[in-house]
């Protein structure tokens, strides 16, 4: 879904909406079809071999990168513009690094939310659903980075979900309520789709 922008022709071919990518695609529906084949194989790859990371913004950067990196040379690096979303407005982008620093820093003096009973675990991770949703850090695909690295997170935390099990209509609407102070939808779907699991394997490095 295209972003509301300051300038809608930032980081795209002249006289286009279409971003500029490592292919020379320059139609943005071709654009978009490519990324989801993409990225459905990279997300894929994910789910089998995780990549290791701390957590960190780094951890979360080093995700877009892998999903991303084949198709844009700026995979992996915070946006230079400001974007809004039907009628959100994200974090601006000189604000970035300050925010993701205090959110990242927050989640590991929490230790990244194990040991919760379910009811806690779902307010936390609800919250940090909300502020990274609010980040928005990239250009583009920051739904589905931040959705491999929650994923993640919640296994690491003995919790497990399957995003492709919501209805991805319904997550957006929650999302953009969240966005404007009411999460209770928010809650509900991640308390309907949260189960317990098994502790993941994934090793912080």
């Amino acid at each position: 879904m295209a972003y509301d922008l300051d300038t809608l022709t930032d980081d795209c071919y002249e006289s286009t909406t279409c971003l500029i990518n490592k292919f020379g695609i320059r139609d943005s529906a071709q654009l978009a079809e490519m990324e989801a084949a993409i990225t459905f194989a990279k997300s894929a790859e994910l789910e089998h071999l995780p990549i290791k990371g701390s957590f960190n913004f780094e951890h979360y950067k080093a995700i877009h990168k892998h999903l991303f990196g084949d198709i844009y040379d700026w995979a992996g690096t915070i946006r230079t513009i400001d974007i809004s979303k039907k009628g959100t407005v994200f974090v601006l982008a000189k604000d970035i690094e300050q925010i993701a620093n205090s959110c990242f820093t927050r989640l590991k003096s929490e230790d990244f939310f194990r040991g919760y009973s379910f009811d806690t675990f779902c307010d936390a991770i609800v919250d940090f659903y909300y502020v990274t949703n609010m980040l928005h850090p990239f250009r583009e695909g920051n739904g589905r980075t931040q959705r491999i690295f929650i994923s993640q997170l919640i296994r690491y935390a003995g919790y497990d979900i399957d995003f492709s099990a919501i209805d991805p209509d319904e997550l957006m609407i929650a999302t953009i309520q969240s966005a404007n102070g009411v999460r209770d939808n928010l809650f509900r779907l991640f308390q309907q789709n949260l189960s317990g699991g098994e502790d993941f394997t994934l090793s912080l490095t």
